[in-house]
């Protein structure tokens, strides 16, 4: 059967654990279905693993609807959400636009990120039909205005701030909510007060679903990975369809994150 956004939130009323991860492309989509993940993410990180930018910026709605399209067509019933890039929701025609080029080229759900900002869009989106997943704290699209790659929510201020956007996004009506290098008792604190499901990477193992991208997961991403990535093709002898079915079942046994992978 088809995972859909329904099952995500049966997952999380049964406290059950959910798995994610990204793919570009046919080949790797059916193999990542076929491992048991529950949903592939078509992010813009394909930037930086596929067309080898230092950042998710160029990406364009049209290189996410390409790779969506392509996903789609090796999928074997994960649900697909596909990345909003750069500045695709800087106005809400620019949103409704790029969601139909997503949904339309196989996305069964649209990802976006930034804050509470985001709660008209959200609701808009949502009436129109396409289910929204909000990526908070960390977001790349973000990351000159951050000032770098840095773990967000530490200060007293931003971490309410961080739960009080989460809870407006919910209301708007997102679907799923994303959380990227965010304090493990603050992702805590923002699990128990909203009741969407929430996909963690580098927040906490407590989150009901969690999410790599897949060049790193599998340790082909050149340089030194972020503390919040495990290399699962070493245990798996070198064999990608063992990686994946070994990230599939450490998430759902919560041995995946450990507390190495959690921030402070």
């Amino acid at each position: 059967m088809s995972v859909t956004i329904r099952t995500l939130q049966q997952c999380k009323a049964e406290g059950r654990k959910f798995s994610v991860l990204t793919a570009y492309d046919a080949c790797f989509a059916t193999q990542v279905s076929n491992a048991g993940i529950d949903a592939i993410l078509v992010g813009d990180s394909l930037g930086m693993v596929l067309q080898g930018h230092d950042s998710t910026l160029p990406v364009t709605v049209a290189d996410i609807a390409y790779h969506t399209a392509c996903v789609a067509r090796g999928n074997q019933g994960s649900l697909i959400m596909a990345d909003m890039p750069f500045m695709g929701a800087a106005t809400l025609e620019g949103a409704l636009a790029a969601s139909q080029a997503l949904m339309q080229a196989g996305a069964h759900m649209v990802k976006l990120e930034g804050a509470g900002w985001l709660a008209d869009t959200v609701t808009t989106l949502r009436r129109n039909g396409v289910p929204v997943c909000v990526h908070l704290g960390l977001t790349p699209q973000s990351v000159n205005a951050f000032g770098g790659y840095r773990v967000q929510g530490r200060e007293d201020d931003s971490a309410q701030r961080l739960i009080d956007d989460a809870l407006a996004l919910e209301a708007a009506g997102a679907d799923v909510l994303l959380l990227e290098c965010v304090p493990r008792a603050v992702t805590q604190r923002l699990l128990a007060a909203v009741s969407v499901p929430v996909i963690g990477i580098g927040a906490a193992p407590e989150c009901d679903g969690q999410v790599l991208v897949l060049h790193d997961m599998l340790g082909i991403t050149p340089g030194k990975p972020a503390r919040f990535v495990k290399n699962f093709m070493i245990e798996a002898g070198g064999d990608i369809a063992a990686a994946l079915r070994a990230y599939d079942t450490a998430v759902k046994n919560g041995s995946f994150p450990g507390p190495e992978h959690c921030f402070s």
